[in-house]
């Protein structure tokens, strides 16, 4: 399955993807996501499942049954948008609390045996140099963490320059 996290509005993801929807599972923000609030339930009381009962409260597992993430978001100082950091930090259930050397660095231990592609499309102007290294940097150690087969991070001022088919 192919995994779409993004925060742009309807209109903007029609003219993203105008056809074929059908073609992957999309988390949009309708409001009605609740804020992580980092009380590690989804590690020690529920595992693998977020307390806040809400539609995104399985997205540990949604994120292991994906063989691609994409995602779109609004540069915000060299992070991603708050819906999709939220989203980012609701997923942390997809990993386990204990920790291995990866690369020479500590990371998550892995919850299940499974390999990601992601794909991370930024959109924005004025994208400084600073910026895009605080990004790669952030994307390269989420791609270690989430023990990614890949990753690639696109910037772009427009929407319209995001190809996802």
């Amino acid at each position: 399955m192919r995994l779409l996290i993004h925060d742009l509005s309807e209109e903007q993801i029609n003219v993203v993807l105008p056809e074929r929807k059908d073609v992957m599972k999309i988390v949009s923000d309708d409001g009605s996501t609740h804020q992580c609030n980092g009380c590690f339930g989804c590690w020690v009381k529920t595992p693998g499942v977020c307390g806040i009962k809400d539609k995104y409260q399985n997205m540990g597992e949604l994120f292991s049954e994906s063989e691609e993430i994409i995602i779109i978001s609004k540069w915000f100082y060299g992070g991603f948008s708050p819906f999709v950091k939220n989203i980012m930090d609701r997923s942390i259930s997809y990993v386990l609390p204990y920790f291995v050397k990866r690369n020479g660095e500590m990371h998550h231990k892995q919850r299940y045996d499974h390999k990601i592609e992601m794909k991370v499309w930024f959109y924005g102007d004025h994208i400084t140099d600073e910026e895009r290294l605080t990004a790669d940097t952030l994307l390269q150690a989420n791609a270690i963490n989430l023990a990614c087969n890949g990753s690639e991070v696109n910037y772009v001022q427009s929407i319209t320059e995001i190809k996802l088919i």
